[in-house]
């Protein structure tokens, strides 16, 4: 390495190490979630009776979704877990989100997705005040993941589906690799992530968490 070559990447160098350190850290608020239920609109009759539809409790933080007022008993061989809450509004399948701890307790094994995905899964009861369905097509743990509207998206150079790290804060701190980038126009930045996972890093909603770029 010659003179001006020694010189260029000792620049590089120093660049590189000014640009980390100023760069800002890139912090987002986490939505910590229970189990909970998502309903067809077939289903929604099915458990709460004909003509039913769901009732909003409070929204949730992306727009157009809620919490409704309805909730379920879901059952396995093992075991039941009542007033499990339903979602809003209704969707095109039926999907139920437990968590790890859920699903030892019910005794089924649950594939982990993200949440939307479908695929097959042991059987799970659903239990309504005005009926039962059996479920063995969307039963899943949800993949922890941050939603993120397009354009903060682009301006951090990620796409929808990529694979990123966090870090949190506080006495049990973590980092936490293979969290899912879900990108669209219109989503609000949050991480979410479940009960169990929060537990760990002793996290609560609305906490801070950085985003490891």
């Amino acid at each position: 390495m010659d003179q001006q070559e020694l010189v260029e990447s000792i620049v590089k160098s120093i660049y590189s190490a000014v640009y980390s350190v100023a760069r800002p850290a890139v912090m987002i608020p986490a939505g910590v979630s229970n189990r909970h239920v998502h309903l067809c609109q077939t289903d929604v009759e099915v458990l709460f009776g004909k003509g039913a539809q769901l009732h909003p409790l409070r929204e949730l933080s992306q727009e157009g979704f809620y919490a409704a007022k309805e909730t379920v008993l879901v059952a396995g061989p093992k075991g039941a877990i009542a007033n499990v809450r339903v979602l809003g509004p209704a969707r095109s399948h039926s999907q139920v989100e437990l968590m790890r701890s859920d699903t030892r307790k019910l005794g089924i094994q649950v594939p982990l997705r993200l949440s939307g995905q479908r695929a097959e899964s042991q059987p799970i009861t659903i239990v309504g005040p005005c009926g039962t369905i059996v479920e063995n097509m969307g039963v899943i743990v949800a993949w922890r993941h941050i939603h993120m509207n397009t354009a903060d998206a682009e301006r951090l150079g990620l796409k929808d589906g990529d694979v990123v790290r966090i870090r949190t804060g506080g006495d049990r701190a973590l980092i936490l690799d293979q969290v899912i980038m879900r990108v669209a126009d219109g989503f609000k930045p949050e991480l979410h992530i479940d009960i169990d996972e929060a537990n760990a890093a002793d996290l609560s909603n609305g906490d801070q968490i950085e985003l490891l770029l």
